[in-house]
């Protein structure tokens, strides 16, 4: 099949298997934005170059005007439908990816396909607004390679140019290119943005500002990472391992939200926090969560140095003592960091503000709040002082849990279709649930009892084992759990999923989610083996954000030192960029001169023949060294004809003339002849190189 598929292909002309290689590198640039356009976009797109390549396999017409501004109409109006909007990056990729695809169709001349060619390259740019790993840059350097070997392709003369030749001469253009990559890549100025992306309305899975059942278990099917963790020392003990993110207070039955400053009992000011022991110092590497506030381990006291890649911030603790950063966090955030795993937070005393951690929305789970009040009533909590009635009625309530045949599980079903009080149905009713549940359940009941209480989010436990020196947190470690109030002791953590699977919290165990068709099949092979695999590759791509993905300002000044500047600044930096790349750029043209032979060859009307040579050669004819340009005219004309060959072949035999013509003279014609000269051959060499432009029917 493949045999006769080539040679059909062999037979086709060069516009048709120039046409089909330009398409096949421009579906190479588009196939990563797949996963992020549309369906809609992603099937019109495909039929669109399918469209395309069938044209061009028949040697049929493109189709006219008015067809393709109903398509492009048909896709703008579809992209406002989808994101309500077309601006920002999502409706932009999209239109963009519809105009690449539609332009395909318009290649009559070459102004079309340079814009074709410069279209495809900014596109392949904007793979690295979804990701910037390392398997996007290497499928980046794939995409720019197909282009340009079509762009070589293209200006190849005419005849049947090999596709392997125009793939040679693309890779051989993009290392050359290399060296002053890297150079700019170290030294050029890594400054703040002048502008910034609006965001999108596209909801994605991850750590929210809000919390409703369900929401947790959703976040926990996603096994990607969500930050990297490098300690000083050893790791915290597994049952010390919670990241606080976002602390929840305000409960409508449905779902829970921050307190905001507006609220009666606000904590205008942050809690006290007193810390015990040694610090752990660790450094900590977050993916983008798209949320303000940062998940650091508890309890990080004090804001250490926090550098974001290409900017800086500065972080603030908020009253309920979580991190927030002024904006959310849209790129890789790499700081450092120091928690204190014993400390104390909260007034040790009943105040004002902690009336905000007692309400209940009025209505709702009428019978959990009954089994709140029995329990309360009951002769053994009756006696008890202030101070040891809040531990006594907690551990009261984690007794029911173990008790009470509770199930923790990811799939644990949907709450209120039947009935609005959620609470109830999970309290006393079904008891399945994830850790949202749990929290959420345990804090109501807590309140009902006359404790404050509130529900706080983020990340608990980690991988087993470290890769490359780093500690991995997922987003399937997300986890919420409680924090209660006691008297003369202030907020204290409490995790009710604690106390119905242990392990989840003692080891850090996360529920797995179902593996993937792949991963489920090489866990057959191998129980290890997946594991194996994705650890390897993680490591790698760990590497790669750490030495390419977080090369910083502060990373170019040490540089800076390691070359023996003292005080590296701005303008050391763009000295030492100057320098080096006048010295690259020098040595390149001496390289071109070397390979031209004009290091040696003296006499002017001999470099002039070996330049002649070199561009009939690349016109497809067999020029050699031993023959004159009398020859090399006559194989222009046995090959393109004698009318398309006139002015190129009376320029040779001119040359011909200032050599071995009667009036030849041994001193070279000026320089500004020559240089006429070549400028009119190059000329007559292109317009008999140029296809001549498809006609429009």
């Amino acid at each position: 099949m493949s045999t006769r598929l080539g040679l059909a292909l062999a037979q086709q002309s060069r516009e048709c298997r120039d046409t089909l290689f330009l398409l096949g590198g421009i579906a190479a640039t588009l196939i990563p934005h797949a996963g992020h356009l549309p369906l809609w976009a992603s099937a019109i797109t495909a039929l669109v170059l399918l469209w395309r390549g069938l044209l061009a396999w028949r040697g049929q017409a493109l189709p006219g005007r008015w067809p393709l501004l109903a398509v492009l109409a048909v896709s703008v109006a579809l992209t406002w439908l989808s994101h309500r909007s077309l601006i920002g990056r999502e409706p932009g990729v999209t239109m963009l990816v519809m105009l690449m695809a539609l332009k395909t169709l318009e290649l009559r001349a070459r102004r079309d396909a340079f814009v074709v060619f410069f279209l495809g390259f900014f596109l392949v740019l904007t793979h690295f607004l979804y990701s910037q790993s390392l398997l996007s840059a290497l499928w980046t350097l794939l995409s720019v390679w197909a282009l340009l070997s079509a762009l070589v392709l293209a200006q190849m003369p005419v005849g049947q140019p090999s596709l392997r030749l125009a793939a040679g001469l693309a890779a051989r253009s993009t290392l050359f290119g290399l060296p002053v990559m890297v150079l700019l890549f170290l030294l050029f100025p890594r400054i703040a943005p002048l502008w910034g992306i609006p965001a999108d309305s596209v909801g994605r899975t991850g750590l929210s500002n809000t919390m409703a059942m369900g929401a947790m278990a959703e976040i926990a099917n996603d096994d990607s990472i969500a930050m990297r963790l490098r300690f000083q020392g050893p790791p915290p003990p597994p049952q010390t391992r919670y990241f606080r993110g976002p602390v929840l207070a305000q409960f409508d039955g449905r779902v829970w939200r921050p307190a905001t400053p507006s609220t009666s009992g606000w904590p205008g000011r942050s809690e006290a926090l007193q810390v015990r022991g040694p610090a752990l110092s660790y450094e900590l590497t977050l993916e983008p969560l798209r949320l303000k506030t940062l998940p650091l381990l508890e309890m990080s006291p004090q804001q250490a140095g926090a550098e974001l890649l290409l900017d800086e911030m500065t972080l603030r603790r908020e009253p309920e003592l979580q991190w927030s950063a002024p904006r959310p966090i849209t790129e890789r955030l790499r700081l450092n960091a120091q928690a204190f795993l014993d400390y104390r937070h909260g007034p040790t005393q009943a105040q004002l503000s902690l009336q905000n951690y007692l309400e209940l929305p009025p209505g709702f789970n009428p019978r959990s709040l009954a089994w709140a009040a029995a329990l309360r009533r009951e002769p053994r909590f009756q006696a008890l002082e202030p101070a040891a009635l809040g531990p006594a009625l907690v551990q009261a309530v984690l007794q029911h849990i173990r008790s009470a045949d509770f199930v923790y599980t990811l799939a644990p079903g949907r709450y209120g279709e039947i009935s609005p009080h959620l609470i109830d149905e999970f309290w006393l009713d079904r008891r399945l649930g994830f850790c949202e549940h749990f929290s959420g359940a345990f804090v109501v009941v807590m309140r009902a009892l006359g404790i404050p209480a509130r529900v706080v989010t983020g990340f608990q436990g980690m991988d087993a084992e470290p890769q490359d020196g780093f500690w991995i947190v997922r987003n399937s470690n997300a986890h919420a759990w409680a924090e209660v109030w006691l008297q003369g002791q202030g907020w204290q953590r409490v995790d009710p999923t604690a106390a119905v699977a242990p392990e989840r919290i003692q080891q850090g165990l996360a529920l797995q989610p179902q593996a993937g068709a792949i991963a489920g099949a090489l866990g057959q092979l191998s129980p290890t083996l997946w594991l194996s695999l994705r650890g390897g590759w993680e490591a790698l791509n760990n590497r790669w954000q750490q030495a390419v993905l977080n090369y910083s300002r502060q990373n170019q000044f040490d540089l800076l030192k390691s070359l023996g500047v003292a005080a590296p600044d701005w303008l050391a930096l763009g000295r030492l960029s100057a320098l080096l790349i006048a010295a690259i750029a020098l040595g390149a043209g001496l390289w071109t001169l070397w390979r031209s032979g004009a290091l040696w060859t003296r006499d002017p009307w001999l470099r002039q023949r070996e330049q002649v040579m070199r561009r009939l050669r690349r016109l497809g004819l067999q020029a050699q060294a031993h023959q004159g340009p009398r020859e090399w005219a006559r194989q222009l004309q046995s090959r393109f004809g004698a009318v398309r060959t006139d002015t190129a072949v009376h320029l040779l035999l001119q040359l011909e003339s200032q050599r071995y013509g009667p009036q030849a003279s041994t001193r070279p014609p000026p320089w500004r002849a020559r240089l006429r000269w070549r400028r009119e051959f190059d000329q007559a060499l292109q317009s008999i190189a140029r296809p001549k432009p498809a006609s429009r029917p």
